[in-house]
């Protein structure tokens, strides 16, 4: 391969690591073809984007990031897969179902700005929620006294209003 070549594939994933908030190192070692596009069809449907890499690219990519991550240098050898994400527990909860097999295994994670290596995280991974679910607990959590006390504010309004009614209509 060319360097200019080499060159254009650590801009192309230096590009990807900005432009996803989350990445899962994978290692598809082991896959056939038909293993590989089964695992590319999944990962479609989830809106997950799957490159194969050289872990000297990637490497390469990772040192020109802002962002350390030299914790996951070490994960960087066989054959790896990157699944790029903007949802945190999307690819946990995938390869969660391949789990029995054993390939693809998580070999490290960049996920909510934490790092996680090694593939006995995948279940914490899987547990973790996404910004929206989290707003969404938080708003629900906040919205149940208001309701409640809008509740109890419109009862009473009605117990008032049923008592004046019949004061009113009540002959003097």
């Amino acid at each position: 391969m060319k360097k200019e070549v080499k060159d254009t594939i650590v801009v192309e994933l230096g590009e990807k690591l900005k432009e996803y908030a989350h990445f899962y190192l994978v290692d598809v070692t082991g896959l056939n073809a038909g293993a590989t596009s089964k695992l590319r069809r999944d990962c479609f449907k989830h809106e997950i984007k799957m490159v194969v890499v050289k872990n000297t690219l990637l490497h390469k990519a990772f040192e020109a990031s802002d962002v350390d991550y030299e914790p996951l240098y070490g994960c960087l050898k066989g054959s790896t897969a990157v699944l790029f994400c903007n949802t945190a527990n999307v690819p946990a909860k995938m390869l969660k179902t391949y789990a029995k097999e054993g390939i693809p295994s998580l070999k490290a994670a960049y996920a909510e700005e934490s790092i996680y290596v090694g593939a006995d995280k995948l279940e914490e991974l899987a547990a973790l929620k996404s910004k929206n679910e989290v707003i969404a607990e938080i708003v629900a959590l906040l919205q149940s006294p208001a309701k409640n006390v809008v509740s109890a504010l419109q009862s009473g309004a009605h117990t008032i209003h049923g008592v004046l009614k019949t004061l009113g209509e009540r002959p003097e």
